[in-house]
């Protein structure tokens, strides 16, 4: 894993400068400090304390204990002369900045740290920046809040479908839609008026529509228009969209305009959920499903549809930093061969995705809905399987997909975490 926590490797002695912790090792070894110019000048609340380095500050704020690299300092200063705060733009060349540069001199006060560099330049941070915004702090907080689900904790939840009404033209219905989106992975958007000029509107208030090889607004038929399995009144097991695109399409939306005949519920699964299980049951298995690269590929030759499609990637993708779940690629479908580690690794995959299947396929993690017309479903394609059970009848739904960065853009906009 990147940046994993070095071990402490030096030791210290008395000489030293900046405030010395009582838990720190002292004894024999090299004096790594900067020059005795750079200490204290001001006392030191009682929950901060710091320790200079040859190359670091190591600074202990509350319960966090951060290593700030010198150059991260200077190259984060957010001064007027190195940050434009109207644009919100680093104004400073990095590529200035001296790769062995050192404080001049450090004081740290109640709520901010200073620093004087050789230049003589100023830089200053409030302390709870440094400690939200250090590789220490970040590991610690999560990016996307969320509430992993089954069927019972969903359908106990009794999370609420948004009017369209209020979803398109008042702010705090479109924030209700937003926040059960981003919180349970799906959320919906009912009395909308049946048609794909009504769902493409809906669709528009949240992001820019995706257009994709499947075209801008799709209807969806059985009709076997295109090379696809979703064409048909076959049964669709558990999957995600569009894993053979480089970057997967990160919201679908799906609106039943017509079903005259039975089945065809549509079936709603909680990767992350899934994924979670399988992290505190069999921790090596979640590892390797992070790690293993997959081509999953999309071949077409149908009427005047010709494409070859090829996307790369695991079954789960982590942040490097907290270890937190942002994707799932999972479309048994569309996994092409498996070639991309050698053989003594294949079979320890197999291990892994089956403990996945798994869990998956529990009965219990099985979220089935019935799509009608009038109701519009936003599934958010990075986290969230959906299938379908077989169907008789003529079946037509509409739909697209939406572009993720502005989907969060507007949740952000609207001051949820996202």
């Amino acid at each position: 894993m990147w940046c994993q926590r070095l071990a402490w490797l030096l030791r210290w002695r008395r000489g030293s400068t900046g405030h010395r912790w009582p838990w720190l090792p002292w004894g024999p070894g090299p004096v790594l400090a900067v020059p005795a110019r750079c200490h204290p000048t001001v006392p030191v609340s009682p929950h901060c304390a710091w320790q200079l380095h040859r190359d670091h500050l190591e600074l202990r704020y509350g319960s966090t204990v951060m290593h700030l690299d010198f150059v991260w300092l200077r190259d984060h200063c957010r001064s007027a002369s190195c940050y434009n705060t109207k644009t919100n733009q680093r104004s400073l060349d990095t590529a200035s900045v001296d790769l062995a540069i050192q404080p001049q001199a450090v004081r740290v006060d109640e709520t901010t740290l200073f620093l004087t560099w050789p230049d003589g330049h100023v830089t200053r941070y409030g302390l709870e920046w440094l400690a939200r915004n250090s590789y220490e702090g970040q590991k610690h907080q999560i990016m996307h809040p969320r509430i992993l689900w089954n069927a019972e904790i969903y359908q106990q939840a009794q999370v609420p479908s948004i009017d369209c009404r209020s979803f398109l033209d008042t702010d705090e219905g479109l924030k209700e839609f937003l926040q059960n989106f981003l919180l349970y992975g799906i959320a919906f958007v009912e009395n909308v008026t049946p048609t794909k000029e009504d769902t493409e509107i809906v669709a528009k208030r949240i992001s820019i529509i995706r257009e994709t090889i499947y075209g801008r607004m799709w209807y969806f038929t059985s009709d076997f228009s295109r090379g696809d399995t979703a064409y048909t009144k076959l049964a669709l097991d558990r999957h995600t969209d569009t894993t053979y695109f480089q970057e997967p399409c990160g919201i679908q939306v799906f609106h039943c305009l017509k079903h005259e005949g039975t089945g065809g519920r549509t079936l709603l699964v909680d990767g992350f959920h899934a994924a979670e299980r399988v992290l505190h049951q069999s921790p090596e298995h979640f590892e390797l499903l992070a790690k293993v690269p997959l081509k999953h590929e999309y071949v077409e030759n149908v009427g005047g549809c010709h494409n070859h499609m090829i996307g790369v990637g695991p079954v789960l993708n982590v942040y490097p930093w907290n270890n937190e779940l942002y994707l799932i690629r999972y479309n048994n479908y569309d996994r092409a061969v498996i070639n991309t580690v050698p053989h003594d690794v294949v079979r320890r995959w197999y291990h892994a995705h089956r403990t996945l299947t798994a869990e998956l396929r529990r009965p219990d993690n099985e979220l089935w809905v019935k799509l009608k017309p009038g109701k519009v479903l936003f599934v958010d394609n990075w986290r969230v399987l959906h299938g379908r059970e077989a169907f008789t009848g003529y079946r037509q739904l509409c739909g697209c997909y939406l572009t993720r960065d502005d989907v969060l853009n507007t949740a952000r906009l609207l001051g949820l975490q996202a």
